[in-house]
């Protein structure tokens, strides 16, 4: 069985077939560059990374990208309130969203375009829209487009045309659109457009582009007419999935995305996420607790991207233990002894089925709960070969490693703990001095201040063994 996914489009799980054969198109709903991104968007951008990582795991050639919305109601408003242009605003909140994705060990992208920098691309869609008769434009310089003149409008959500868009009839008549229904592909220019450098000129009237068209444009321009993968998460699927099918189609005339892939909201302690119930909660925020990125990680893989995530922080203290013992497995296995004259185990056959479970679940419509049960199952299994063996034989232990390696390729869980935790050297200095004034204190016999030099390093996540040939040390992941 080869790789299969739910298409959303299609309401089934399907065999994936790219549109050429080795080579995958992809893009990514990112996220809106005006406040730090949540817990709940790094659950979806996780997802993009496990779904970049295991293609390329499978030998596909890659191509993704992940916009970043830098014009949009949000934007300028907010730029207008703090009384800076547009992109004085976005910038750092795009640096802050790149670099908490950099901690959590999402591979960079292929492009990150951003919606300011494809104006022309866009107008060039409105334009094809308007000579096709799908869009229509309005006194104001905006223009909409036609949704009655699109028949299949509403496939990809299964919402009734004639239901569609009623909570949006409050404000139906902002922009002078003929049916409220239809939805702005342009937005005539207002003062507080103009006031921070989001308006621009086009053939029908200055104005800024609405909010579906850049995700159109950006990702034509950047990965074709026709994508194998749109994803994003399940919020966006009406309407702004369904207006990207209409507006891109119509501009093309061709399919815009053969499988549609949906990740389904997270809960944080049992509850929808919001700021009103205290419970939002940022990357940033769980550095600060100390709680380590590659623990956070491994809760956002913890559950199938299509099923409902709690993210608690009991589950975050399971995490911690769950890489810990990742950690600690790799560690011994690249440390036990080998001999050429040892005998067999049954390491092979462990390695052996763990990469066979762990594909079958993964091509399993990406199955990552299921594809990190493979893998624990696998460092079980294979710490009781290590309790009973006193060597290896040196391609068995190679073998195994090169299996640890190869899974984590996909879900980077031992790659982020490693990188997260490499210490630099003025800490490693205080360590070392503070371990020196720890053994002093021992030779004293003043045990109280050794105990104490042992919290105080404790403190900083920092782990004591004991043991003849002197004191070792090292940071406990999930602290500091």
């Amino acid at each position: 069985m080869g790789l299969r996914l739910h298409n959303t489009l299609a309401r089934r799980t399907e065999d994936f077939h790219p549109v050429v054969a080795g080579r995958v198109g992809i893009y990514g709903c990112g996220p809106t560059a005006y406040g730090p991104a949540h817990i709940g968007n790094f659950r979806t951008f996780v997802f993009y990374d496990l779904v970049h990582r295991y293609l390329e795991w499978k030998g596909y050639q890659v191509r993704f990208v992940m916009n970043l919305t830098d014009v949009d109601d949000k934007t300028i408003r907010a730029a207008r309130d703090e009384g800076v242009s547009l992109g004085h605003y976005t910038q750092p909140w795009v640096d802050r969203i790149l670099e908490e994705a950099d901690v959590l060990g999402i591979r960079r992208f292929d492009l990150y375009p951003r919606a300011t920098n494809y104006i022309e691309e866009m107008v060039q869609i409105v334009q094809r829209l308007l000579d096709r008769d799908l869009a229509y434009t309005t006194e104001d310089g905006s223009v909409f487009f036609d949704i009655s003149a699109f028949p299949t409008y509403g496939r990809l959500s299964g919402r009734d045309l004639e239901k569609a868009r009623q909570g949006e009839r409050v404000s139906a008549d902002e922009y002078g659109k003929e049916d409220v229904r239809d939805f702005a592909l342009w937005k005539g220019t207002k003062p507080e457009d103009e006031k921070v450098g989001a308006a621009w000129d086009a053939p029908w009237g200055r104005g800024r582009p609405g909010w579906h068209l850049e995700c159109s444009a950006m990702a034509l321009a950047e990965v074709g007419e026709t994508l194998d993968l749109h994803l994003g998460g399940e919020d966006l699927i009406f309407p702004h999935h369904e207006d990207e099918i209409a507006q891109s189609e119509g501009a093309t005339g061709r399919t815009f995305a053969r499988y549609w892939l949906h990740v389904k909201h997270l809960r944080v302690e049992g509850k929808k996420m919001s700021k009103s119930l205290g419970n939002f909660i940022t990357v940033g925020d769980l550095l600060e607790e100390g709680v380590s990125p590659a623990a956070i990680r491994h809760q956002l893989l913890s559950a199938q991207y299509r099923s409902e995530l709690n993210f608690t922080r009991a589950g975050l203290e399971a995490s911690s233990r769950a890489v810990r013992r990742l950690v600690a497995f790799g560690e011994r296995i690249r440390e036990h002894p080998v001999a050429a004259d040892a005998p067999p185990t049954s390491l092979l056959d462990l390695a052996d089925q763990a990469t066979e479970a762990f594909n079958r679940a993964m091509d399993d419509d990406l199955n990552s709960a299921a594809g990190m049960a493979a893998l624990f199952i696998f460092v079980k299994r294979a710490n009781a070969v290590l309790d009973a063996t006193e060597a290896l034989d040196p391609g068995e232990r190679e073998r195994a490693v090169r299996v640890l390696e190869s899974l984590d390729q996909v879900l980077g869980l031992l790659e982020l703990s490693e990188r997260s935790h490499v210490v630099d050297a003025s800490l490693r200095e205080w360590v070392e001095e503070r371990i020196r004034a720890r053994a002093g204190a021992r030779e004293r016999k003043d045990w109280g201040a050794a105990d104490r030099i042992r919290d105080e390093l404790a403190e900083r996540g920092i782990v004591l063994e004991d043991g003849e040939g002197g004191t070792r040390w090292k940071r406990e992941e999930g602290v500091g």
